[in-house]
């Protein structure tokens, strides 16, 4: 009755009272019901008077035509609040000027007679109804759940032992991804392994055979394996939305992010960052200041994304094995470190002016439903497969031809009469032994023998390829750090995408898209190489480093220019 509208109750998460909301919509859309008692909302004396001398003029340059079945008050209100796109559109109307400029001035003497802005006051005014009607109107409860609320929040944001507890829980999600992660990775790289043994059985031997096993399953297989541990990841980050813990986070973050710079609400955001930079970017449209806004998209792209995780994963499955959680979480750390950097450096050089008080509303603690927490990992786990079929495809495709060729035909002619000439001497020793022992460790040896032929010349032709030329001729710009031309090139291809760095590496080492009995994973390729060049293991964690503080991907890059509307911010977060 006092808002002088339906009111419609309804449960979000159970979809209760939804159906009936749009039913009441579609009516009064419709005309089939009227909404009678509008809210009169009446302001002081001084804002009154301005606002009908503004919908006077506004009526003098026929401002109804730009805005059919909006009020002229609600327009001259907006104005005086300076809402950029009723200004806007405002000024597109002939002999607009003098009313604005009016708007302008009046604004000024309203500020200046009660020494805050008219939108201050306006939001005050409209603040003060919505109490007093709740006053009349609404009786809090006392559900356990609020209570719970409380106390939970006594724990989780307390000064001292809210921030380890959140450190704690952000290093168990990361020792998650890799423990719980085992299993389905170990089921997918089974199941990639019967794929390329199969198609590799049906082809014969040749550029398609090569194009399908070593090009597309090797590139593609490389990264899906690590797709468990990327919907683990957005579980918790999942469950830490849906519960109202994210929020949560912000409050205990706000007083070290103003010492930064940066804005309390900059937080979630940043953490958004951890599934996907291009959302995150695109989340800081919840924070009203413009400079806290370019702050943020500034400091987001060090957030380690999902589609650094592979990359992560792999290597620290390769090189640091014991400590897999402690080394994930270091890593993390060290993006929000450098993010960190970057908002303070950034705060004292280009952006000066004092920042925006947070406000900010903690929601009740809330129990995730199976459907909203499935519904969340599916949309991003679809997202991830399609840049598996699209932009991932292409590249690992790219790659592979880029190594494959150019073909000398001495050198291949050679391998297939060196393995013909193994194949025919073992086969014959094989054929004249009885005992089966003896036969299957013939079989192994002539194997070995193989395998041994396969390495030299694949080592050969890859030194020669175009990949290796490309490779070796940006060497140099990495060398200083250790980085051989295999990781440079893929540091490289790692601009469109980051999960293309381990489909480059997968196609670059050879290496089959799973491990089997007769096949080694590129984890075992990136060890043996590492055994072989007697490379440091320090060298194996800069790359990582360097792969978290390199360019970000394009859509990053496309989201921030997109959110900034000017390029020069995009060109300078590369």
């Amino acid at each position: 009755d006092l808002l002088g509208i339906p009111v419609i109750p309804t449960v979000g998460k159970k979809g209760k009272g939804v159906k009936d909301l749009f039913k009441k919509i579609v009516r009064i859309h419709k005309g089939l019901e009227e909404l009678n008692n509008r809210i009169s909302l009446r302001y002081t004396p001084e804002i009154e008077t301005v606002v009908d001398d503004l919908i006077l003029h506004l009526e003098k340059i026929e401002c109804q035509r730009l805005f059919p079945g909006l009020s002229l008050r609600f327009v001259a209100l907006k104005m005086l609040e300076k809402d950029r796109f009723i200004l806007e559109k405002v000024e597109k109307l002939r002999n607009s000027s003098e009313v604005i400029e009016r708007g302008k001035a009046k604004a000024k003497e309203i500020e200046k007679h009660f020494d805050k802005e008219p939108s201050h006051l306006l939001t005050d005014a409209r603040y003060g109804f919505v109490a007093g009607a709740l006053k009349e109107t609404f009786v809090p409860g006392t559900r356990k759940s609020q209570k719970i609320s409380q106390k939970t929040d006594k724990v989780v944001t307390h000064r001292l032992i809210g921030l380890p507890i959140f450190f704690g829980l952000i290093w168990f999600m990361f020792y998650a991804t890799f423990k719980i992660g085992e299993y389905p990775v170990g089921w997918i790289e089974s199941l990639l392994a019967f794929i390329s043994s199969g198609i590799g059985s049906l082809l014969p031997e040749g550029l398609v055979h090569d194009l399908m096993v070593d090009g597309i399953i090797g590139g593609v297989g490389g990264v899906i394996v690590f797709l468990p541990s990327i919907m683990i990841l957005f579980l918790f980050i999942s469950l830490m939305e849906d519960t109202g813990y994210m929020a949560r986070t912000a409050f205990l973050m706000d007083k070290a992010m103003h010492k930064m710079g940066l804005h309390g609400k900059s937080f979630i955001p940043m953490l958004m960052g951890f599934g996907c930079n291009v959302p995150a970017v695109m989340a800081t449209r919840t924070i009203e200041s413009k400079r806290d806004r370019i702050l943020t998209m500034m400091a987001i792209p060090f957030m380690s994304c999902s589609a650094r995780l592979p990359v992560y994963v792999l290597f620290i499955s390769a090189f640091f094995p014991v400590f897999k959680g402690s080394i994930l979480f270091a890593i993390y750390l060290i993006g929000i470190m450098a993010a960190f950097f970057t908002a303070v450096l950034l705060n004292k050089t280009v952006f000066k002016k004092a920042e925006i008080p947070f406000v900010m509303e903690l929601p009740p603690y809330r129990l995730p439903t199976i459907k909203a927490v499935a519904k969340h990992i599916w949309v991003k786990t679809t997202f991830f497969l399609k840049k598996m079929g699209t932009i991932i495809l292409i590249a690992s495709i790219v790659v592979w031809a880029l190594g494959y060729f150019p073909r000398d035909k001495k050198a291949e002619s050679l391998f297939n009469q060196q393995v013909a000439q193994v194949e025919t001497a073992y086969s014959q020793s094989i054929a004249q032994t009885v005992d089966k022992n003896e036969q299957t460790a013939l079989t192994i040896v002539k194997d070995e023998k193989i395998s041994e032929l396969e390495l030299t010349y694949n080592a050969a032709h890859i030194e020669q390829s175009y990949i290796s030329r490309i490779g070796q001729f940006i060497s140099p710009v990495f060398e200083p750090l250790g980085f051989d031309w295999r990781m440079s090139v893929s540091i490289l291809t790692g601009v469109l995408a980051k999960e293309i760095v381990v489909s480059s590496m997968g196609v670059l080492y050879h290496a089959d898209s799973a491990a089997d009995e007769t096949s080694a994973s590129l984890i075992t390729k990136l060890q043996q190489h590492q055994q072989e060049s007697k490379t440091p293991l320090f060298v194996y964690f800069g790359f990582l480093v360097f792969i978290l503080m390199y360019f970000p991907c394009i859509g990053t890059l496309a989201a921030i220019r997109k959110e900034t509307g000017n390029v020069s911010w995009m060109l300078f977060e590369t």
